[in-house]
């Protein structure tokens, strides 16, 4: 019976843990709340989602959102100014910028905008060579939440064979490093890779993160390797792995919905909350 890593179970376990933190820091503060920031550009009903959810997990444990709504027609000038002020104002200890922004702005200037020490979504190009090399930066929120998950379930990574389907800067390539950092042999491939199957076929760990419902097959999935889907395509109602053929062959899997994507909020509000303690110490 494979080993089901319910990332919403561990989210509600790590949100009570939070909410004693954040009370200790408004204590030692006098009363001064926690603030995330969240900047959403245009009016993207998927994206209003994404940070209504957030918002909601500020306020579980304790913490206050900051939400920055900007107009579609924002420039990169206008959007990095914004950043700015939000980087000196030392309520807010966590910045986000939603993904994706309207076409017209420069995404990665305005990632980089953002102070290392408020990037709790680890999107800087400084805070990814920091993960990288080892040092103390945030991580990603989504690989950084299945980082968790692998922890908190005691799967052990050392020698493994983990191949990651996907290689976007916010998920497919930190998650590689990420892996890498813990003594596992890492390939990475991508929508484009030839002879997919053969790279999954030898895999102890899979990581789906191509943004693709149901391109890796379960049939590819070795017996006893641990899966791990960070995809969701909520019209097919699926992630990036064929689940329902290879679940029961897989030593450990996470469920979609219910496994990777509570995880990836609740590490932004981790994170957010360790810049808060860093900031108040």
């Amino acid at each position: 019976m494979a080993l089901v890593l319910d990332g919403k179970a561990l989210a509600s376990q790590f949100e009570d843990e939070m909410r004693s933190r954040v009370e200790a820091i408004k204590a030692k503060n006098g009363g001064i709340t926690p603030i995330l920031a969240t900047i959403l550009v245009g009016s993207d009903p998927a994206s209003a989602t994404y940070v209504k959810m957030k918002g909601n997990a500020c306020r579980r444990v304790g913490m206050e959102p900051l939400k920055v709504e900007l107009a579609e027609s924002t420039t990169t000038e206008q959007l990095l100014a914004e950043i700015q002020k939000l980087n000196n104002d030392e309520r807010v200890h966590g910045i986000l910028l939603q993904h994706p922004v309207p076409y017209q702005i420069d995404e990665r200037a305005a990632f980089d905008a953002i102070a290392l020490e408020k990037d709790v979504d680890g999107v800087t190009c400084l805070g990814f060579g920091r993960m990288s090399m080892g040092e103390s930066a945030y991580g990603s929120a989504t690989p950084a939440g299945i980082m968790r998950i692998i922890e908190e379930y005691g799967i052990d990574l050392n020698g493994k064979h983990a191949v990651v389907v996907g290689r976007s800067p916010i998920l497919g390539k930190p998650a590689a490093l990420m892996l890498l950092n813990k003594n596992a042999t890492v390939t990475i491939c991508h929508s484009r890779t030839k002879d997919l199957e053969l790279f999954i076929r030898q895999a102890d760990v899979v990581i789906g993160a191509v943004g693709k419902p149901k391109l890796i097959k379960g049939e590819w999935i070795k017996d006893g390797a641990v899966v791990i889907d960070a995809g969701y395509h909520p019209v097919e109602n699926c992630g990036d792995i064929e689940l329902d053929t290879c679940k029961d062959r897989a030593s450990a899997y996470t469920p979609v919905p219910g496994g990777v994507g509570p995880m990836t909020i609740n590490t932004l509000i981790f994170q957010t909350v360790e810049a808060a303690e860093k900031f108040w110490k």
